[in-house]
């Protein structure tokens, strides 16, 4: 079983929250699917560190952590205004030059701007410092709207919640759906969530206007994706005219019908390539996708592999 070690910086002030994000879900029991993942939480020094709560942590490793890592997250950062450290920058630069992913999680975006590891790329942060990491660093390709954006071997994510989302995503990817979708049942989190999602999703209340009926209906469409769905009907279905139910899915959900029955089905897609004997073809019909070369083609535009591929790499039968 092959070892990723993940490199976790923490720093004088940090939150125990945002500390504890990358911790909880990289820190479960992840050894599985192939993968083994080493945490390590390290510092510029090691030592005692403060917290803005109030309480120190103990930090056992130092900066050379990053030297050993596959993957360094930068779980937040004190403020946009606080410049990072020349040692710290240059460690960031020398892992990602080496081939470690690096992540940016809330506002650890600007750690990553401030190395250069954003110039030219898309990325996002808290909602409240999307204005400020596009001033501040103009060539970053700023999306103040999404979720978390994947641009391979550099993520960043939007606030506390969407940090969760992004860790999973990267889990996901590194110890298939099944190893994630158990830790988010342990967080009592959604298991996935589309990066491309909207950073503000309203819900609508149980006693609102239709909205018991909407959730039923989204919750039917997911046991439904092997059906096809057509906008007319589903509307009918929700009791509102074509024109009302397509905002309020895009307020419930954060994204259009088209685009959310096909993150849906993506994942039942992996799901089952993961947990079960079934040739593509049928893969293909049971979550929707109509053919084998439909779901080929979803395959490679969202994944950047084929499901036999992604079978090898990820399935347990």
């Amino acid at each position: 079983m092959q070892t990723h070690t993940i490199a976790v910086l923490a720093f004088d002030g940090i939150s125990p929250f945002h500390l504890s994000v990358p911790c909880n879900v990289f820190g479960a029991d992840c050894n599985e699917g192939g993968q083994r993942i080493a945490l390590l939480v390290c510092a510029q020094q090691r030592g005692l560190l403060r917290t803005s709560a109030g309480f120190d942590i103990q930090v056992r490793h130092g900066l050379a952590a990053l030297a050993r890592a596959d993957t360094v997250i930068v779980p937040s950062w004190s403020s946009p205004d606080d410049v990072p450290p020349p040692p710290l920058l240059r460690a960031l630069r020398a892992a990602h030059a080496r081939g470690a992913r690096v992540v940016g999680l809330c506002l650890g975006a600007f750690v990553l701007a401030a190395a250069g590891l954003l110039d030219g790329r898309p990325a996002t942060t808290h909602w409240q410092g999307t204005q400020a990491l596009a001033r501040r660093y103009p060539r970053v390709h700023v999306q103040p709207d999404v979720l978390y954006v994947d641009d391979g071997d550099v993520l960043t994510s939007a606030g506390t919640a969407a940090g969760i989302d992004c860790c999973l995503h990267l889990l996901r990817t590194l110890c298939g759906s099944a190893v994630a979708s158990h830790v988010a049942r342990c967080m009592v989190v959604p298991p996935h969530r589309q990066g491309g999602q909207a950073q503000y999703v309203e819900r609508p209340m149980a006693d609102a206007a239709g909205g018991e009926r909407f959730l039923a209906l989204l919750d039917w469409l997911g046991r439904h994706l092997h059906r096809q769905h057509d906008l007319d009907t589903l509307a009918a279905r929700a009791l509102m005219s074509r024109r009302s139910f397509t905002r309020r899915f895009r307020q419930v959900t954060g994204t259009t019908v088209l685009q959310w029955l096909l993150a849906q089905r993506l994942a039942l897609a992996r799901q089952l390539l993961e947990t079960s004997a079934h040739p593509v073809e049928r893969v293909a019909e049971l979550a929707g996708f109509g053919s084998a070369l439909s779901l080929r083609q979803h395959f490679g535009k969202a994944l950047g592999t084929t499901p036999s591929r992604y079978r090898r790499e990820f399935g347990g039968q």
